[in-house]
């Protein structure tokens, strides 16, 4: 059976239509459990724009550190510290030059992704990456699977599973496994995800963000796979109200969702659901008819979804 949920457009105070212009017919939307997956993928697309780096000021202390070697190379009196010095400035340089074209070019697919919000936007995205990166670009595959996500996440995992995980740097490779192991999980393959979740090495992530996202898919793969007191001891590492990790804010409530029912933690459950309502009470849906879903959450987000009174109880029906 596939679940649907019908919204009714919120009437203004009273029920009476707004000052602002006549009065409009009220219009019904439907919002399946599959829109609101396509919606928690798209989160996990590129975020705000992050501020540029400052090459200037990475540069300068590099350039401080190459002259304290230099120095210490001049005043001891032999050819060896000479060639060490070489040796370092030349690989300095060649580091530079790939540091600055690998940052270069994710922003520009940062620009790429931020701009394509749209089903033409995507459409024209996949192009702009067909023309202007190589294929088998690391960088332009994940942008491209990212994209593709938002539409098919069967085929973006099969973009993602291109990329071959022994070849590429340990953050890029625990990059990937976390796509495709959230990609798994929305489509109901909690196995699959927690293969892929367990090779995840969280110290190595580059940044605080990047942690977080990895934890917070680890730990959905590891509840629902029967680790449910391991995940919720990694989720409670994050807060869900951080505003650094505001743009991860669903993703975490539904990942603590899934951990405390499989802890059979009712009250904990009940509180993460509430506060994922408070986003959107349509939110909710995600786990109502979805494939796999632990009965007991599935009983909490429809009592939540009816009480809250955003879509009636006789507008949510079942369809065969």
């Amino acid at each position: 059976m596939a679940e649907e949920i019908e919204n009714n457009a919120p009437a203004s105070p009273g029920g009476r239509p707004s000052s602002g212009g006549p009065p409009e017919k009220t219009k019904k939307k439907k919002q399946s459990a599959a829109d609101l997956q396509k919606a928690l993928r798209a989160s996990q697309g590129e975020g705000p724009a992050k501020a540029p780096v400052d090459f200037k000021k990475i540069f300068g202390r590099v350039g401080l550190v190459l002259l304290v070697v230099w120095i210490i190379a001049f005043i001891i009196p032999t050819w060896i510290p000479k060639a060490v010095a070489g040796a370092l400035t030349a690989a300095a340089v060649g580091f530079g030059i790939w540091f600055v074209r690998y940052i270069k070019k994710s922003e520009a697919l940062g620009d790429l992704l931020r701009g394509a919000s749209t089903a033409e936007g995507r459409k024209e995205a996949l192009e702009k990456l067909d023309k202007d990166f190589k294929k088998g670009d690391t960088q332009a595959v994940l942008a491209r699977a990212q994209l593709e996500m938002q539409e098919d996440p069967r085929k973006a995992l099969t973009t993602l599973e291109t990329i071959q995980l022994d070849k590429v740097m340990t953050p890029i490779a625990d990059q990937v496994r976390s796509m495709r192991g959230m990609l798994h999980l929305t489509l109901g393959e909690a196995n699959e995800a927690r293969a892929l979740v367990d090779k995840i090495d969280l110290s190595k992530a580059q940044d605080r963000k990047s942690r977080a996202m990895f934890a917070t898919v680890s730990a959905e793969a590891w509840a629902r796979t029967g680790q449910s007191k391991k995940a919720i001891e990694t989720l409670e590492l994050f807060s869900p109200d951080d505003p650094e990790l505001g743009e991860m804010r669903v993703q975490m409530l539904r990942a603590r969702a899934f951990a405390y029912a499989h802890a059979n933690d009712v009250k904990a459950l009940a509180r993460a659901l509430r506060r994922l309502a408070e986003t959107s009470p349509q939110l909710l849906g995600m786990f109502v008819g979805a494939k796999k879903t632990h009965p007991l959450l599935e009983r909490e987000a429809r009592k939540i979804l009816m009480s809250s009174g955003a879509v009636p109880k006789k507008m949510v029906r079942q369809k065969m």
